[in-house]
């Protein structure tokens, strides 16, 4: 038999024009829903949330401007004892009948004059007047916490009541869940050394285009914290059922502490509020002043005081002090309510930006300007990207 070798034919090659592309593996669901929500929902509110930011973040600073614009005003010498509350009542009113007074200040300093908040009931224009404690001399009328006052009109409903709460609502909430999409977004699938230094540096060296996403991205990583605080605490103050549920989960009383109060005696002659401030002031060494709401005297038959640094909307490292008003005797009022009006004001405090002083404030600003920006750079982002989609490719 003949042997015969066996030669297998073989394969031709197959080229790259032979070879059928890989397919690519396609973004799941999830990745896709949260694209869009992080996308469109934010397109359609962004004029209203960079609109919300900007006003916010003007606001931060407000108390400091206000000690500012006082000037001279702030400062008296000292020339004996501090005159009755009504002495100073009846200075303002001398001044500007028409001049409906809110709340009084008092300082620890015996050098600093009376601050009194007291709005127009002609023009409603909000006031800051400046009084000498020892002789009730009117020193100065600011108008501008009557700045500041319409900014945060503007930022909580844009100065149209209930329906413009309704927007400012609906855009910060849309904010808030950008917030989570876009920490989503932001996060790399693997941790190396490249995707590191992508994530937590801005290449400012870049082109433009490159330059505005690393301010998107990484500027909106750095904020993202606070952006969360600010707009859920926003949330929380315009639903007045969602701060009740916090104050009771902290262990505070659904009603304010007027309601634990003695009611107002007709009739019955009250004792001076301006000396029982400095009262409290001098048993409580290391507040700096003590604030009473005057608009609520003619209810309850109690002054109370919020010892602390007194702002335009809370005050910082609040404590109270409250006294009878026909007697001088010290009430003690029970612990939920108490609570209730030092976790109100906390949420105010972290939403202003005073939750720690000069570093808390200086990070709220911050984070209110790159806030103000996501919008604009997420914006820009997009319509490169819808650019260049429309571009036809070469062949």
């Amino acid at each position: 038999m003949q042997n015969f070798e066996l030669r297998t034919k073989p394969k031709p090659r197959t080229t790259a024009v032979d070879r059928a592309p890989a397919k690519k593996k396609g973004k799941s669901w999830f990745a896709k829903l949260n694209a869009w929500l992080h996308l469109w929902p934010s397109i359609v509110s962004g004029l209203i949330v960079v609109f919300v930011c900007l006003t916010g973040t003007i606001i931060v600073y407000c108390d400091e401007i206000l000690d500012f614009t006082a000037g001279d005003a702030k400062y008296v010498e000292v020339t004996g004892e501090p005159v009755p509350a009504e002495n100073i009542m009846r200075s303002i009113q001398q001044y500007d009948p028409n001049l409906q007074v809110s709340q009084m200040v008092f300082f620890q300093d015996p050098k600093r004059s009376i601050r009194v908040r007291a709005f127009h009931k002609e023009t409603g224009r909000l006031n800051f007047i400046y009084l000498n404690p020892y002789t009730a001399a009117l020193l100065k009328v600011d108008y501008t916490g009557h700045f500041f006052f319409v900014t945060a009109h503007l930022h909580s409903h844009l100065m149209i009541r209930s329906f413009g709460g309704w927007v400012v609502l609906v855009a910060t909430a849309i904010f808030f869940v950008s917030c989570v999409t876009g920490l989503i977004l932001w996060w790399p699938k693997r941790w190396t050394k490249k995707t590191r230094q992508d994530s937590f540096t801005v290449k400012w060296k870049a082109k433009f285009k490159r330059l505005n996403y690393d301010l998107h991205n990484v500027y909106g990583f750095y904020s993202l914290l606070l952006c969360f605080i600010l707009s859920l605490t926003g949330i929380i103050i315009f639903f007045h059922g969602a701060a009740d549920a916090i104050i009771k989960t902290f262990g505070g009383s659904e009603e304010h502490i007027d309601v634990a109060l003695p009611q107002v005696v007709e009739g019955k002659p009250s004792l001076d509020y301006a000396q029982y401030a400095y009262k409290a002031l001098a048993e409580h060494p290391e507040k700096q002043n003590a604030g009473i709401w005057v608009y609520s005297l003619d209810e309850v038959g109690a002054y109370v005081f919020q010892l602390g640094v007194s702002g335009l909307k809370s005050t910082e490292k609040l404590d109270l002090a409250i006294f009878d008003r026909y007697t001088g005797a010290k009430l003690e009022v029970q612990r939920p309510y108490i609570v209730h009006e030092k976790v109100e004001n906390m949420i105010w405090q972290l939403h202003m930006g005073q939750w720690w002083g000069q570093f808390g404030k200086l990070s709220t600003f911050l984070a209110g300007i790159v806030a103000t920006s996501l919008p604009i750079t997420g914006f820009l982002i997009w319509w490169g990207r819808r650019k260049k989609k429309k571009t036809p490719k070469k062949r």
